[in-house]
């Protein structure tokens, strides 16, 4: 499949993936141009937005008797705030750093060796929605970031043992 124009000077884009289905519709302005609903990251005031949900985060993380020892490099987190701030960054329209740096995120596996069941999964919302409201994002950029994050905590769960 390619681009196709709709007659109003916007592109569709429905390039399938790897299974043959479809993309969700992108309106761009122009043929491979920028997104009609703009950049995620850049509207939410990019990389310093990112950093301050990250730090605020691990500040509940450094305090959590359950995620604390699944870093190992705590009490030092420096290391783990870059990584979670580069990812962010990337999956929102920055810079592509963190896969420059650290290949394909492969999150699943990346967790893969931590114990990751429902009570880690809900410490782990629990920090973020903190540190998401501390942002004061707007109700849709707040709710869109919230979504994701969400559904990935959800997805990093590995197991229903304590």
């Amino acid at each position: 499949m390619s681009d196709t124009p709709a007659g109003d000077g916007i592109i569709r884009n429905d390039v399938p993936v790897k299974d043959n289905t479809p993309n969700p519709v992108t309106l761009r302005l122009s043929q491979g141009g920028e997104s009609v609903q703009g950049n995620f990251w850049e509207q939410v005031g990019g990389r310093p937005t990112f950093e301050k949900l990250v730090r605020r985060f691990y500040e509940g993380v450094a305090t959590d008797e359950v995620l604390l020892p699944m870093y190992p490099e705590q009490p030092d987190l420096e290391g783990a705030i870059q990584r979670l701030t580069g990812f962010l960054e990337q999956y929102w329209g920055g810079p592509g750093t963190y896969s420059q740096e650290r290949g394909h995120p492969r999150l699943r596996q990346r967790h893969f060796p931590f114990t990751v069941n429902p009570d880690a999964r809900d410490r782990w919302l629990l920090h973020m929605r903190v540190a998401l409201d501390s942002l004061e994002l707007s109700p849709l950029h707040d709710t869109t970031l919230w979504g994701y994050l969400e559904r990935a905590a959800h997805a990093m769960v590995n197991t229903f043992d304590d």
